[in-house]
Parts: C-alpha cells; sequence; structure tokens
C-alpha cells in the first residue's frame, strides 16, 4: 500500500515515539494519520472506531497502557494503570483482543518495582503483540492459500469466487489482515481469483475499508449490497465464504460484524463452504456457548438513520436515510453456531469449529 506513510501496517511509532493510526473514518475519501497522545485519545479511537478490528484494537489499546505508564505520577503509578486498564478495558465489549491484550500489560506492569521499570515493560509487550499479530496473519494466510489453491485447480483456469463480509483485512489488523492474508497471498502466486465485498452496513466497513484496501492491492473485486449474497450463491457464482471473528468461544460458535450468521445460513442451503479466518487471540476459551455468554454491542442508533460520503461536488456530507422521528436499533455484531460453519483457518492450521477442532491445533488450551 504505497498510499500509506508506513508501508503494510495501521499503526506505528513514529521517530519522536509518538502513537499514530490512520483514521478509518475518513477512509475512502481521505488518508489521513492521527497521533494519539494520551490513553483518553487511545479509548476515544477505540470507541468510536478510528481504529477498529479485533487485533487492531487490542494493539492500540495495549499502546494506551504505555501512554498511561509515561503518564503516571510517580508515587501512585500502579493505581494510575490499573485504572486506566479498567478504563480502556470499558471502550467496546465484543472484541476479545481488548481484553486480551490488556490483561497482557497487566501482567507486564505488575511484576515492576519502578514506574521507569513499567514504562519500559509496556512498551516491550505492546511491540511484542504487535509482531505477534503480523506473524499470525501471515501464518493464517499460508493456511487459507492452501484452500484457495485447492478450489483453483477445480476450476479449471476460472476465477476462485470469494465472499466476504465486513472487513477483516490489514484496516482490521496491523499488517496482512486475516481474511486478506489468504487473498494476498494468493495473488501473489498467480491464483485468478474474484471477491465479492459486502458493503456491510451500517458503518460500511466493506465499501469504506475492504474495497479501498483491495483497490491498493490489486484485487479483483466487485461491491454488493448486503443482501446479495443469497442470490449470488444461488446462482453459483460464490466457491466460498470467507469471514473474520472478533470472538470465538471454545465450542466454535463465531461472533462477527452483524450479517455474518445470514451469510452463513445461506451458504449451508447452497452447499457452499464458509471459512472463518481465526486468530487464536480471538478464541475466548473461557466461554462455551456463544449465543448466550458472547456479549453484544449495540451502538448509537444514529449508525443505522445517517449516512455519509461525497457529493458530486466532493464535498463530505452526512443524510438521514428515515423519517425524522423514526427510531433505530444497531445491534454490531451476531452470533454464528460453529454447525454452520466449514472450518477454522487458524496461524497453526486448520481445524473443525468445534472443542476438539481447536484443542487439536491448541492443546495446551485443554
Amino acid at each position: 500500500m504505497s498510499v500509506l506513510p508506513q508501508p503494510l501496517r495501521t499503526l506505528w511509532l513514529n521517530a519522536q515515539e509518538e502513537l499514530q493510526v490512520i483514521n478509518q473514518i475518513v477512509l475512502p475519501h481521505k488518508v489521513q494519520v492521527e497521533t494519539l497522545s494520551t490513553t483518553q485519545e487511545v479509548y476515544w479511537a477505540i470507541r468510536n472506531m478510528l481504529v477498529r478490528g479485533a487485533p487492531l484494537i487490542g494493539a492500540t489499546a495495549a499502546y494506551g497502557i504505555w501512554l498511561a505508564a509515561k503518564a503516571a505520577p510517580e508515587n501512585d503509578w500502579k493505581n494510575s494503570l490499573a485504572l486506566a486498564h479498567a478504563y480502556l478495558r470499558d471502550a467496546r465489549p465484543t472484541a476479545v483482543n481488548l481484553s486480551t491484550c490488556l490483561d497482557r500489560m497487566r501482567a507486564a506492569w505488575q511484576a515492576c518495582y519502578s514506574r521507569v521499570e513499567a514504562i519500559q515493560a509496556c512498551r516491550y509487550q505492546a511491540d511484542a503483540i504487535v509482531e505477534e499479530d503480523i506473524e499470525i496473519c501471515f501464518q493464517i494466510g499460508q493456511h487459507g492459500l492452501k484452500i484457495i489453491e485447492e478450489i483453483a485447480a477445480r476450476k479449471n483456469g476460472q476465477p476462485v469466487q470469494i465472499l466476504t463480509h465486513c472487513n477483516a483485512g490489514m484496516m482490521g489488523c496491523i499488517r496482512w489482515g486475516t481474511i486478506s492474508s489468504p487473498i494476498y497471498q494468493a495473488l501473489a502466486k498467480g491464483i485468478k481469483l474474484h471477491v465479492w465485498v459486502d458493503e456491510t452496513r451500517p458503518r460500511n466497513q466493506g465499501s469504506k475499508l475492504t474495497a479501498w484496501e483491495f483497490e491498493q492491492h490489486g484485487v479483483p473485486h466487485s461491491l454488493i449490497v448486503d443482501n446479495a449474497g443469497g442470490h449470488l450463491m444461488q446462482h453459483q457464482l460464490v466457491d466460498m465464504v470467507l469471514v473474520g471473528t472478533d470472538r470465538t468461544t471454545r465450542e466454535g460458535d463465531v461472533a462477527n460484524k452483524i450479517g455474518t450468521y445470514l451469510k452463513a445460513l445461506a451458504a449451508k442451503d447452497n452447499n457452499i463452504p464458509f471459512y472463518v479466518a481465526l486468530p487464536s487471540t480471538t478464541i475466548d476459551w473461557s466461554i462455551n456457548d456463544g449465543l448466550k455468554e458472547i456479549p453484544i454491542e449495540e451502538r448509537d442508533s444514529e449508525e443505522v438513520r445517517f449516512v455519509d460520503g461525497l457529493t458530486e461536488n466532493g464535498q463530505y456530507e452526512k443524510v438521514r436515510i428515515c423519517p425524522e422521528n423514526t427510531p433505530a436499533r444497531n445491534y454490531g455484531f451476531d452470533v454464528t453456531p460453529a454447525r454452520l460453519v466449514t472450518g477454522l483457518i487458524t496461524e497453526r492450521g486448520f481445524c473443525a469449529a468445534s472443542r476438539e477442532g481447536l484443542e487439536g491445533l491448541f492443546p495446551e488450551k485443554k
């Protein structure tokens, strides 16, 4: 992505060691880099989806703890960091990476004896989270590539048709992305493919982020309305569905952007494989039943009642699409039961969406 100031990363520290991120609110209309200087600014960026995607949220929050350590008073730094931990944890409820990364940061600073030591430990741990995510996404791409290769071999030179929902590309991670890593690696090997990109209302992460990202990478794609997926599947225009996840249970239930469940149902009805690109960091090993135990974020109803974009004159505008007094509900995620998932693609390989499948790849979690 040559348009980015820091190639192929969504989060970085500049020469002055300031935390910088890409403002995803204004994409695709402009590429705008923001500097986050305080824990409060990190919270706002996560809460308002200036940064979004489970891995990127977790990494950003980790640096938010580092910023808190640098700003903490010398005589009360542990209490300040505990408050920062609780504050950032409340930024968004569904994605498990947020709490997992914050807990890693807490373990790092709790082992320290001074504020200076805590600053160093927090910086080291945040850097480690970033580098681990890059490697995880690369490995997911390696394993997902094998699935795309198998489909390509059966298609006799015709493009592999992939349907996505929301954005689990690089913009939701640090580099590579989850669903995008297999796609980028397949494209690099010369495999012909085409991606159907769901717009993903109400925040339109598909049309704003996935389409922009694929355009930058030269991935053949077409933007479609959210409810076109079933029609495409009925007419044999989809070879596989590939989605990400914000939280997955030990039993293989998957929470992802609202509308994912409906894609899984349509895929099941049309005998089309439904895969989830799954970083192990998004597995919540403490829960079993996704429908009962995964908290579903309900966001501001204004996201449903309004849309935004560029006018023909190049002006950015926000417009209401419903009657003025119409109420709206805005559920951010839904849960796809494991029975509808063909398989999980993790950094350790491919497995069934089940306790046995996940524990087979991660025996240390038994």
